[in-house]
């Protein structure tokens, strides 16, 4: 039991540090020599608690030189099926959505984007598995959804805002 443990202390752990990582990398910019401007695809929300690891949005540039943003949530399961967030936003442009299904939930989730013409599943992870949808998106408002039979009812659904 206690290396059972152990390894979700160093998940944990490694989680934590690759998702400050890439928020230091998203506030270091862009360095390059060129003298074009560049808008960030910065995000802001909400969020009622939580660990950072699981609930942060970051930014980062495609090599195709334009800006795409990622959106970390995560699934939860103690009082009932949810996700760590209920509304995102994002600027128009490629989204990523990334699910953390984390080791200590017992059911496999995903995550899906539906709405304004687009429909969209990533893949159904098990317990401790990372389910990631990306999608090119206009203006407008979306849902972001488990897409597991019965999950979205159950609650496991949100609001993504793009502007």
């Amino acid at each position: 039991m206690a290396t059972s443990i152990s390894q979700v202390r160093r998940w944990s752990a490694l989680a934590t540090a690759l998702v400050l990582l890439s928020l230091v990398l998203a506030a270091c910019g862009g360095g390059s020599s060129d003298n074009s401007s560049t808008s960030s695809a910065s995000t802001s929300s909400s969020s009622s608690g939580g660990g950072a690891a699981t609930q942060s949005q970051s930014s980062q540039a495609s090599s195709g030189g334009g800006a795409g943003t990622t959106l970390d949530i995560s699934a939860t399961e103690s009082g009932g099926l949810g996700f760590s967030k209920r509304a995102l936003t994002a600027r128009a442009g490629t989204v990523t959505i990334r699910l953390s299904n984390g080791s200590e939930d017992s059911l496999p989730h995903a995550v899906a984007i539906e709405g304004n013409g687009v429909d969209k599943d990533g893949a159904t992870v098990q317990p401790g598995g990372t389910s990631t949808v990306t999608v090119r998106l206009k203006p407008g408002r979306y849902t972001f959804y488990c897409p597991v039979d019965g999950h979205e009812g159950a609650g496991m659904k949100g609001t993504l805002t793009v502007s």
